[in-house]
């Protein structure tokens, strides 16, 4: 009788470790999630940004065309970076 309390403890114990395994991913699965949400939003904010300045910029005649493109691909950079220091 007692191998059978020694067989229900040890199912009972791997059950246990397999519930806190699937925890322990899913909440680092949400923690990957909100990064990636939250590099998004830099990237899209940044991309935003660099339309608006771009148009601005040539509104204004203040450089050629290149130099507003080289500006806009600078923010858009940038932008980039931000979003790779949030994720890693």
């Amino acid at each position: 009788m007692s191998d059978s309390g020694n067989g229900l403890h040890m199912r009972i114990g791997a059950m246990l470790s397999a519930a806190l395994l699937t925890l322990s991913g899913a909440a680092l699965g949400t923690t990957q999630s909100q990064q990636r949400q939250q590099g998004r939003s830099v990237n899209q904010a940044a991309k935003h940004e660099a339309r608006a300045s771009k148009v601005d910029c040539r509104a204004a005649n203040q450089k050629s065309n290149s130099q507003c493109r080289q500006d806009k691909r600078d923010a858009k950079q940038q932008g980039r970076q931000q979003k790779r220091d949030i994720k890693y």
